[in-house]
């Protein structure tokens, strides 16, 4: 019985061994399908993912990884992030991929993988309208206070500029918190991106007393998914699913319904 009960336990104790090397040496595509669902890392941003007025997350980037989901076969789970950690969630598996209007940037390829560029978008500046006459142009902002969401391509833009880097600088949590310090005057400018901009300020908005500081774009840039550096198979189902999207018109049909600049 001894002998039995010891065997028994030995085998045991080799499944369990046998299983661990299998987890630890699976592919993120693997750990993703186990665990059955596709964590998507994104912060509140409209137009690419906002609550409706009935509490509905939706938006473009929400209604475009809800496609894909079903191309590939695994659902898609949205967990809302501090945008200046997401490397961080990233890495320690808290999410599985960034999809918020990410910036594709060099420095960001170190830490990450990115799929296919799938929208173009640019950096720009935001004033409040009572301030047109004294900011017409970047060059008369020397010295003012400016703000952007902290770790995003609107920050990245203020320190290249040779003169938004002239002045103060303060960093917020969310871009619609830069365009309040605007509205509030505890800010002379945010920088943000277009696609944001264009979606929220309008006349019948909150933020209808703010303009875009037209001629004054910092710099053009793409929209893709970010992915764990080494996970190379999930990207590559992700970006023929990409195919699919773009050859089917889906993808240019959320493009139209956002307002959003669909890479072709």
């Amino acid at each position: 019985m001894k002998k039995l009960l010891s065997t028994m336990l030995a085998a045991l104790l080799m499944v369990s061994m046998f299983a661990g090397c299998t987890n630890k040496n699976a592919t993120d595509w693997e750990y993703i399908e186990n665990k059955k669902e596709l964590v998507v890392g994104i912060t509140l941003y409209e137009p690419m993912n906002y609550y409706d007025e009935n509490g509905k997350l939706i938006g473009f980037d929400t209604e475009f990884a809800e496609a894909v989901s079903e191309i590939v076969g695994v659902p898609v789970k949205f967990q809302e992030i501090e945008w200046d950690q997401k490397e961080v969630e990233l890495k320690s598996k808290a999410i599985d991929c960034i999809w918020n209007g990410l910036t594709v940037t060099e420095e960001r390829k170190e830490n990450m993988a990115f799929s296919k560029s799938y929208v173009v978008n640019e950096q720009v500046v935001v004033i409040n309208k009572a301030n047109a006459e004294n900011y017409k142009s970047l060059e008369d902002m020397d010295g003012i206070k400016v703000c952007a969401e902290s770790g995003s391509a609107g920050e990245s833009a203020i320190e290249a500029d040779a003169h938004l880097s002239t002045g103060t600088y303060l960093g917020v949590s969310a871009q619609k918190d830069a365009l309040l310090e605007v509205k509030a005057g505890t800010c002379d400018a945010a920088v943000l991106d277009l696609t944001l901009a264009k979606a929220v300020i309008n006349e019948d908005t909150d933020y209808s007393d703010l303009m875009i500081l037209e001629g004054a774009s910092l710099q053009s840039e793409e929209y893709a998914i970010g992915f764990r550096l080494e996970d190379t198979e999930t990207v590559a189902k992700v970006n023929a699913a990409i195919d699919q999207l773009v050859a089917n018109g889906k993808l240019a049909e959320l493009g139209e319904k956002y307002g959003v600049d669909v890479i072709k």
